[in-house]
């Protein structure tokens, strides 16, 4: 039996989206034992869909299995899994399709781990009970992406003093509420985590246009920012346990 893997992405311009995708793209063939891997974009830029399934099938393979490489459920991943079906139709190789990154103990887990790294680089030793958390995520119309994310942060609860969280667009609390929120509950330290996958052109500009100024007209003294989700092993992990899920099945 020969296995292919296709991540579809949301797409981004920046080049260390592209970079962070390989990465990953390689740790998921070898950690999996797949014969190919690769990734394609749903919008901004190419590798679009089309160009993803047309260069995975000049591969011999008997199952694609399609990941919608997304933090949220919503229309995103429905418009990408509906793209991709699209080629079933022409070709013998099946098409097995995996739920998002969402909804899924790794998540809290690695987001935990975040934290703790963040600490530990700036040698804070509270212990994690006394620690405040807010995690900003992009924001979505769609009614699941909230169920996501607090799931996320309904997980941490028992372990951070306060954890809360906002949207860097579409959703409210908006940045600067989620900083005057935070703020209200009188923090020793803040940490902030980035909820995104890649270091794209939200984490890298976009958050800080609103985070900037909010924490300078707030009164919080001890504030850390985590590095967004990235290559994490936890998140290959998670990749190829959504893969096998549906392959199993199959």
């Amino acid at each position: 039996m020969k296995r292919g893997l296709l991540l579809i992405d949301r797409g981004s311009r920046e080049k260390e989206a592209k970079e962070e995708l390989e990465i990953i793209c390689k740790k998921v063939k070898e950690k999996g034992n797949y014969n190919y891997v690769d990734y394609c974009f749903l919008e901004v830029l190419p590798p679009f869909i089309k160009e993803g399934i047309e260069k995975s099938l000049q591969n011999e393979m008997n199952t694609l299995t399609l990941v919608p490489y997304f933090l949220y459920p919503g229309k995103k991943v429905k418009a990408a899994v509906t793209d991709a079906m699209k080629f079933q139709a022409n070709t013998e190789v099946k098409f097995l399709v995996t739920k998002p990154m969402t909804m899924h103990k790794t998540m809290i887990d690695l987001v935990d781990n975040r934290i703790s790294t963040t600490m530990k680089e700036n040698s804070v030793s509270l212990p994690k009970n006394d620690v405040d958390v807010l995690i900003i995520g992009h924001g979505s119309k769609d009614p699941n992406a909230q169920i996501s994310i607090k799931y996320v942060v309904d997980g941490l609860k028992s372990t951070y003093r306060n954890v809360n969280h906002c949207f860097l667009e579409i959703e409210q609390p908006d940045i600067p509420h989620g900083i005057k929120n935070a703020e209200e509950n009188n923090p020793i330290i803040l940490i902030i985590v980035f909820y995104f996958l890649h270091e794209g052109a939200h984490v890298k500009r976009d958050i800080y246009e609103d985070l900037n100024p909010a924490l300078k007209n707030s009164k919080l003294e001890k504030v850390f920012v985590t590095k967004h989700i990235g290559t994490d092993q936890k998140m290959i992990d998670l990749i190829i346990e959504r893969a096998k899920e549906v392959e199993d099945a199959d």
